[in-house]
């Protein structure tokens, strides 16, 4: 077990579940995608959903996790949402933070957090993007968090150069 900055203590059964993210996140970044992926898992550790970013295709509201609140909003009872965990390469966004709020998910664990997201992206002279870069308890104080994950945020930080040099070869 570690324990991470700011946050509830991470368990060998999450990093289990964020390295799978982490696969996601590959297979966003091959598709042309931004490097996110995430999964729910239900309270008997059961994985009911999972999901990578999407906005490649235009819309820019297919995040994962907004994917996963949608989903659980339509397959799960309030109750078995509140129960759920949350897993996810990087930290939700402002408006994935409001949509896990307002369907009732439980727990969420990140391996790498939008503070450090927004760092790497002005570090590689990226755009800022139009969010602020807001931590899911700015958004929604209730939900309890747990991440970053140093060694898992270290490969979401090389996704994200390689996102850069993908999207500045198709630019060229």
């Amino acid at each position: 077990m570690s324990t991470t900055p700011e946050s509830r203590p991470v368990h060998d059964d999450d990093l289990v579940h964020l390295r799978r993210c982490v696969d996601l996140a590959r297979e966003a970044l091959a598709a042309g995608d931004k490097p996110f992926g995430s999964l729910l898992v239900d309270q008997t550790g059961e994985v009911r959903f999972e999901d990578r970013n999407r906005e490649s295709s235009g819309d820019a509201t297919l995040h994962p996790e907004f994917a996963i609140a949608r989903w659980a909003a339509e397959n799960m009872t309030p109750d078995d949402r509140a129960s759920s965990i949350v897993y996810t390469s990087g930290e939700h966004c402002a408006m994935c933070s409001a949509a896990h709020a307002f369907v009732g998910l439980g727990r969420i664990v990140y391996a790498s957090s939008g503070a450090q997201y927004a760092e790497w992206k002005a570090s590689l002279g990226m755009d800022p993007g139009p969010l602020a870069p807001l931590g899911i308890t700015d958004v929604a104080p209730a939900i309890p968090t747990s991440g970053p994950v140093p060694p898992l945020a270290e490969e979401i930080r090389l996704l994200v150069e390689e996102s850069v040099r993908a999207d500045q070869r198709r630019s060229s």
